[in-house]
């Protein structure tokens, strides 16, 4: 819904918050250049209801979207595509904060894919000049100074999606759905994208960007006086600052779109891709783009006759998750077990890659892989790296598996027990018949010296700190020489321990500190015990990139068996007190202390 003060900047306007909501689900611009593909040809006939808004059961008579045919296969759950292979073509929605980017992600994604580019800003100024009966709809909420509502913009919406060069070429929905409502609406008409990208950019960033930000009243060009400045000294002296680019406005705006996402995130939960926005432009459509791609063959393939699109409406899963395995406190982990987190690492892991992320770790914690439990085992943590080397060597990458050598002086000198032997296991396991071993998948030590030109990913075992001795410095110059390549850390233990004199737990704390906390998790799962036990299990926290965190809390079964019922999501990894409240049902945010039976959660988290 759009205020008339902002009519001339759309795509940095203030929505109207939706109400706060409960998650059970597993998630979570405009361009001059195709001005004419998403504002062209405004609808001559609409047919508004006589009150102010439309309601929602009424907006499927105003078109009639697309071909496809569907029907229910009687021997499977999912709905069977008789359309013909390569008919359906690529439907995009992109969202991004005021200042993302998205505006000039949206023209290379034109450029590149043809795709009709479809801004309900510039819908709606097209409505409103050509004086279409929708258009003088909205120009009565907009003179009244009200908000145009959301069943006006839907039924907008919805028209220029029924045209048929959307039809023919696909479309990119450039900032809408903007609030959950929006996106119900478009759910129930049937209208959901294949992607949702999420341009992601730090909110320091975003304000910088937007307070640095001039207009040219002249030609309506948008300059930034770092980034883009303007082409001359006649320009500079007229360029005036936007209204909502002042700091206040900016970080107001960034407030309400990150409530308003975190709303829609839940009705786009398993197809939402997150970009990483804080890099060159190039880099950012580069990722684009392989993602389109991607999902272009994927459609190809479930195009063909036979296959099975699954339905995915309001799925809680993601990328045909199975759920939580059973019985995990049974020792050891059956094959299938380990064959399940293997693969749920893995594939959490390309996302993130495929994704531009650079700084990466992996923290899983089920009692095979848990070195404070008697059970823990070397073997699986290995069996885990050597997945993960050899899937990104069947990718034709050269993959350096290092693990950290011995540290320190005198009596201190070692390794941490954890890691003693680990070398040698590597060296002896099977590493398949085709010689990825040697030529694609290299062993070495924590250090800069093991950067090779060569080198493509880095996977580095169990980094961790021991009393006296610190594998920070090495870890730091070792990502420091790999520059922008992958380093992917499985189970570290980074947290500061004392040195023999002292020093480790004074000097360059901080730094060490900010350090470990600069790689960001693409997988975590961990489960949850009483205070004080490791049995019974309680329940479970799991995380896969880019995906929410989920709690999950387990439940017997009256035949003996049990399974794991999700409680709540978050967008970041939540505290003891997040955990308490959900389990014992109380309300987000309540301040309490951490206490009773999940008090042990202050050690964890």
């Amino acid at each position: 819904m759009f205020p008339t003060s902002t009519f001339s900047s759309l795509h940095s306007t203030n929505v109207t918050p939706t109400p706060s909501l409960s998650y059970l689900s597993t998630s979570f611009l405009s361009s001059s250049s195709s001005t004419s593909s998403s504002s062209s040809s405004p609808s001559s006939s609409l047919s508004l209801l006589q009150s102010s808004c439309l309601h929602r059961r009424h907006l499927r008579s105003f078109c009639a979207f697309g071909d496809t045919q569907l029907r229910i296969d009687p021997k499977s759950k999912g709905l069977k595509v008789t359309c013909s292979v390569g008919s359906e073509p690529l439907k995009v929605m992109i969202s991004g904060a005021p200042a993302s980017g998205k505006g000039t992600q949206c023209e290379l994604i034109v450029q590149k894919f043809g795709l009709v580019h479809i801004s309900t800003g510039d819908l709606l100024r097209a409505e409103v000049s050509s004086g279409t009966e929708i258009g003088n709809k909205a120009k009565e909420f907009m003179n009244a100074g009200r908000l145009v509502p959301d069943e006006i913009v839907t039924a907008m919406v919805m028209t220029r999606l029924s045209r048929q060069d959307a039809k023919e070429k696909g479309w990119l929905l450039d900032g809408y759905p903007r609030s959950f409502s929006q996106a119900q609406s478009l759910e129930e008409l049937k209208i959901r994208p294949d992607v949702y990208i999420v341009l992601d950019v730090p909110d320091e960033i975003l304000v910088n960007r937007c307070i640095g930000r001039r207009l040219d009243p002249v030609t309506g060009k948008i300059y930034h006086l770092k980034n883009f400045p303007p082409e001359t000294e006649e320009i500079k002296s007229r360029l005036v600052i936007r209204r909502d680019d002042t700091e206040e406005k900016v970080k107001s705006r960034l407030e309400i779109y990150k409530k308003n996402a975190e709303a829609i995130s839940s009705t786009y939960s398993n197809i939402v891709k997150k970009i990483n926005g804080n890099r060159p432009k190039e880099e950012i459509f580069k990722a684009l783009e392989s993602l389109l791609l991607q999902v272009q063959k994927d459609r190809v393939k479930m195009m063909k006759p036979g296959n099975i699109i699954p339905e995915i409406k309001n799925k809680k899963n993601q990328d045909n998750w199975r759920g939580i395995p059973t019985k995990l406190n049974n020792i050891p982990h059956s094959r299938e077990i380990r064959k399940y987190f293997y693969t749920d690492v893995l594939e959490a892991t390309q996302r993130a890659i495929n994704d531009g992320r650079t700084r990466l770790k992996v923290e899983i914690n089920i009692p095979e892989l848990n070195p404070e439990m008697d059970v823990y085992r070397i073997g699986t943590l290995m069996e885990l790296v050597r997945v993960l080397a050899l899937s990104f060597a069947d990718d034709g990458k050269h993959v350096k598996v290092c693990v950290q050598g011995s540290m320190g002086e005198g009596a201190l000198i070692g390794m941490p027990l954890q890691l003693a032997g680990t070398r040698q296991i590597l060296e002896f396991m099977d590493w398949g018949d085709y010689g990825a071993m040697g030529n694609f998948i290299k062993i070495g030590s924590v250090g800069s010296k093991e950067v090779d030109e060569q080198d493509d990913i880095f996977v580095i075992v169990a980094p961790q700190n021991a009393v006296g001795n610190c594998i920070i410095d090495d870890l730091k110059a070792m990502t420091d020489a790999a520059g922008n390549r992958p380093v992917i850390l499985i189970n570290p233990r980074l947290k500061d321990l004392p040195g023999s004199s002292g020093v480790m737990q004074t000097m360059g704390r901080d730094k060490r500190l900010e350090y470990a906390a600069s790689f960001e998790n693409c997988y975590f799962f961990r489960l949850l015990y009483y205070a004080g036990t490791q049995y019974p299990i309680m329940g479970a926290l799991r995380m896969s990139f880019p995906y929410r965190y989920e709690l999950y809390k387990r439940v017997d079964e009256p035949s003996g068996k049990e399974k794991y019922v999700i409680l709540s999501t978050f967008p970041e990894r939540p505290d003891t007190d997040e955990v308490n409240d959900a389990f014992l049902g109380k309300p987000r945010n309540k301040t309490k202390e951490a206490s009773g039976i999940w008090g042990f959660l202050s050690g964890i988290f």
